[in-house]
C-alpha cells in the first residue's frame, strides 16, 4: 500500500486546493495542521519544507525514484500530484498548456487579488490616519476581482470547465471563488461562473475535502473580536522579514 502524503495544511482556499485534488485523485494523505493564527508557519520543522513560511506544503514519502520529496507552493503541488496520479493533468501537450494557463491565472491573479480585496474590505482598521488610502485599496481590489470574475465567466460561456475536462485548473480556481461574498462581488452577475461553481461544489470529493479540512480548524476566526483574534491578525498581517 502506498504511504500517505503528509499535507501541511490549514483550511484556507490554498489549503483546500490540495485536499480537493488528493480526494479527486484517490491518493492517501494525512493532514498536518499548520495553525496560521498561532504562528505554526514559523516553526523550524515547517520552514524546512516551506521556506516562504506559507502553507500548504507536502511531503511525499514515495517521491521520484522512491525517495521522499517535499514541495511548497500550491501550483507546484497540484502539478506534481497530477503527474504522480496520472489524473486531472492531461498528457497531451496542447491541452496541458491550457490547464497551465488557467492554473497560473489563478495563482498570479485571482488568488492575490481576492486576498487583497478580502483584506481591505474585512480586516483593514476602521480608524486610521488616512481613511482615503484604505478606501482606495478596497475599491481597487474589489474592481479587479470583479474584472477577473468577468474573464472567467466569458471563458465558461461555451464549456463546462476552464480547460476542457475537469482538471487541476478548476481545482485551483474553485476555492478562491467560494468566499465571493467577502470580495464585494455578486456571483449572480456571472451566470456561467455560477453554474460552473455549482457543478464543482456538488462533487463528492470536494465535499469530503472541505469536511476534513474544517475538522482541523481551531482557535478564533480572524474576524472575531477579543484579544486572541487581535493577536492572530497582528501575526498574519504585520509580517516582515525574519
Amino acid at each position: 500500500m502506498p504511504q500517505p502524503i503528509d499535507v501541511w495544511f490549514w483550511p484556507t482556499p490554498n489549503g483546500h486546493k490540495i485536499t480537493i485534488a488528493l480526494e479527486e485523485m484517490g491518493l492517501p494523505y494525512e493532514l498536518k495542521p499548520v495553525n496560521i493564527g498561532r504562528g505554526d508557519q514559523f516553526r523550524p520543522e515547517f520552514l524546512a519544507i516551506s521556506p516562504n513560511n506559507r502553507m500548504p506544503a507536502i511531503v511525499d514519502p514515495d517521491g521520484p525514484g522512491g525517495a521522499p520529496i517535499s514541495i511548497f507552493e500550491s501550483g507546484a503541488i497540484l502539478q506534481y500530484l497530477g503527474r504522480k496520479s496520472g489524473r486531472l493533468y492531461p498528457e497531451d501537450a496542447r491541452v496541458r498548456v491550457a490547464v497551465d494557463e488557467w492554473l497560473f491565472w489563478q495563482v498570479a491573479g485571482l488568488g492575490p487579488m481576492s486576498g487583497q480585496a478580502n483584506h481591505f474590505r474585512n480586516y483593514a482598521p476602521a480608524v486610521t490616519a488616512d481613511q482615503r488610502q484604505i478606501a482606495y485599496g478596497a475599491i481597487r481590489y474589489t474592481n479587479e476581482v470583479h474584472r477577473l470574475f468577468g474573464v472567467l465567466d466569458r471563458r465558461l460561456a461555451d464549456r463546462e470547465f476552464v480547460a476542457g475536462d475537469y482538471s487541476i485548473a478548476d481545482i485551483a480556481i474553485w476555492p478562491w471563488v467560494k468566499p465571493w461574498r467577502g470580495f464585494g462581488v455578486d456571483i449572480a452577475e456571472f451566470p456561467n461562473l455560477a453554474a460552473w461553481f455549482a457543478r464543482i461544489e456538488t462533487r463528492e470529493a470536494v465535499q469530503r475535502a472541505l469536511e476534513k479540512g474544517e475538522a482541523v480548524r481551531s482557535g478564533p476566526a480572524l474576524g472575531d473580536s477579543g484579544a486572541d483574534a487581535e493577536a492572530a491578525r497582528r501575526l498574519l498581517f504585520g509580517q516582515r522579514a525574519r
